[in-house]
Order: structure tokens, then C-alpha cells, then sequence
């Protein structure tokens, strides 16, 4: 059974990378572009460049829409895992101690699962696994050896 599960984990980490992806790029298109009800439930949206909602926002949608898409996935869930732990630290930690009591969940949730992205890569079904595979194709093609002719 362990042998079948171990050959699942890439697909089982690419839906993962995807379904976290697309969440959290949903938080950054309710902020920046109103949709889902928008950041006051009437369509509103943050007004640009305000720190750190707008950025935190950007970061978002950007770095959620990267890992969704498993482009650059490493690099962006760094980021958008460091954009979580400055959200966890600077706006819910000052409330309480623990998550539950601070409603910070989702920010250490996200920071969390972004950084375990870092480690992991993208997974099955990413942009950067069908990349990799062109180049190395690419690489292992025997140059052409004829002689160039004027």
C-alpha cells in the first residue's frame, strides 16, 4: 500500500499546489478586483497602493495564480508564504497568541502550506515539470555536426 501512495504523491501534491493556488489567488482578486463580493461585500475594492492590504493583495493574486499554474512555483510561494508570516506576525499575532483566538488561521495556514511548496516544487500537472522536461529534451538532442557551406 505504501509503494502505491508513494507513487500517487506527485498527483496528490500537484491538486494540492493547485486547490491552494487558486485560493489564494482568490483572496487577492476579491481585494484588487471586487470580485466574490469584493473586500466589503458590495463589489469595493482596496485602494491602490495602500500599505500593506494593496501589496498583500498583489502578492496574492500573482503568487496564488504562479502556484495554481505551477510556474515559478518555488520562488512564488516563497514570497507569498513570507507575505503570509508578516500578515500572521504584524496584524493577527498583536491580538491574542494563538490563531483561534486572533483569526489568523488562514494566514499561518497559508504560510505554511506556500512554505512546504518551497521545498517540494510543484508537483504533477506544473508548468515548471513540462518546462524542465522541453529543456532536457532539448539538451540530450545530438547537436547537427554538418559543415556549414557558403
Amino acid at each position: 500500500m505504501t509503494g502505491r501512495l508513494d507513487g500517487a504523491q506527485p498527483y496528490a501534491l500537484g491538486l494540492f499546489r493547485i486547490v491552494v493556488g487558486l485560493l489564494f489567488a482568490c483572496h487577492g482578486a476579491v481585494a484588487l478586483l471586487g470580485v466574490l463580493g469584493g473586500v466589503d461585500g458590495k463589489g469595493g475594492t482596496v485602494a491602490t497602493g495602500t500599505w500593506p492590504n494593496w501589496y498583500a493583495a498583489v502578492i496574492e493574486l500573482v503568487g496564488g495564480s504562479l502556484v495554481m499554474l505551477g510556474l515559478g512555483t518555488r520562488a512564488a510561494a516563497f514570497v507569498s508564504s513570507g507575505a503570509m508570516a508578516y500578515a500572521y506576525f504584524k496584524v493577527h499575532q498583536p491580538e491574542a497568541l494563538w490563531p483561534l483566538q486572533n483569526d489568523g488561521e488562514g494566514a499561518a495556514l497559508y504560510c505554511w502550506a506556500m512554505f512546504l511548496l518551497v521545498f517540494t516544487g510543484s508537483g504533477a500537472f506544473g508548468l515548471d515539470r513540462l518546462l524542465s522536461r522541453r529543456t532536457a529534451a532539448e539538451e540530450r538532442r545530438p547537436a547537427d555536426k554538418s559543415p556549414v557551406t557558403a
